[in-house]
């Protein structure tokens, strides 16, 4: 029997704290409202979304032995994600970031890299590839993946029937030559705005869609925070409304929302509703802090997609 989804590539613990403005000079201090910290990354975030919202998901990707990569592996079972294929390197750290939050839900990003940012490719990662439905791929970037390896690996699960979801984190200046590698094999393409005007020089989102289009992916549908999504899928084109929601923490929005679309592709829905199903995804947990925020279930979420106002203005 196939397993729903493996997610490939970046494991991280995300310590995020708000409201932080300002950091207190010398060695001051000040009493903030709330901090917390939770599994998170490209990988790593999409699979403890995608767990809670009833996917059967596994997780591959590497921490380190130290305290910090069992808490990760300990939140991640709890969780509901299968550790099976993530790897314990024991000379290196943890990949750990922090995230100081302002009022806004915006944060600049601290991030230490370590195991998550070199995540081998197995023989076991190859094997479990070719039972699955569904693969999302945060890798990109990844030595241990790029320039060939990752692509031969997108390749082999979707000649075994696998529907392959791709985005990024942080691209780096080999990340248009990774994608033309890559995307050939991707039947969705989620990255960010900032992400695809990098990559593609383009200001306009829609231009850029279509450049990863004409680079090889068979969708391409681009995350634009409050102004919702660019679409350029088939028949859908033109712009996905974000839900309004007060933001508390934007940290893990991208990645729930690749979750919420691969979580409702799952149970059969047409594209159009999966992506409507993803934003309310994203408008959940921007409302609390940390991977998880206010995020429930998948019916919770599905009621809420239906009563949520549409950020029209945007």
């Amino acid at each position: 029997m196939k397993r729903d989804l493996i997610c490939v590539g970046l494991i991280t613990l995300d310590v995020v704290g708000r409201p932080i403005t300002e950091i207190p000079a010398n060695e001051g201090g000040r009493l903030i409202e709330q901090i917390a910290c939770a599994p998170a990354g490209t990988a790593g975030g999409t699979a403890c979304i995608a767990a809670r919202l009833g996917v059967n998901t596994a997780l591959a990707g590497a921490v380190g032995s130290d305290l910090t990569g069992r808490l990760v592996r300990f939140a991640l079972e709890e969780g509901g994600v299968d550790t099976q294929l993530v790897q314990i390197l024991a000379d290196a750290p943890t990949s750990t970031t922090i995230l100081p939050i302002d009022n806004e839900g915006r944060r600049p990003t601290l991030h230490a890299p370590g195991a998550g940012s070199i995540p081998p490719l197995t023989d076991a990662l190859k094997e479990a590839a070719q039972n699955t439905k569904y693969l999302h791929y945060g890798a990109i970037g990844a030595p241990t993946f790029d320039g060939g390896p990752g692509a031969d690996l997108l390749k082999l699960a979707r000649e075994r029937g696998a529907l392959v979801v791709c985005d990024l984190i942080a691209p780096g200046p080999g990340a248009r030559d990774e994608l033309a590698l890559i995307l050939p094999h991707v039947d969705w393409f989620l990255p960010s705005a900032d992400e695809a005007r990098r990559i593609t020089g383009e200001d306009d989102l829609a231009m850029a869609a279509k450049a990863f289009l004409a680079m090889g992916a068979r969708n391409c549908v681009i995350k634009n925070g409050r102004a919702g999504a660019v679409m350029a899928a088939g028949d859908l084109t033109g712009r996905l409304p974000a839900f309004s929601v007060k933001v508390a923490d934007t940290t893990t929005c991208g990645d729930s929302f690749c979750a919420g679309f691969i979580a409702a592709h799952l149970k059969g829905w047409a594209d159009l509703e999966a992506l409507r199903f993803a934003a309310a995804t994203a408008a959940h947990v921007a409302q609390g802090l940390a991977t998880y925020g206010k995020l429930e279930s998948f019916a919770a979420t599905e009621a809420a997609m239906h009563v949520l106002p549409i950020l029209e203005d945007a």
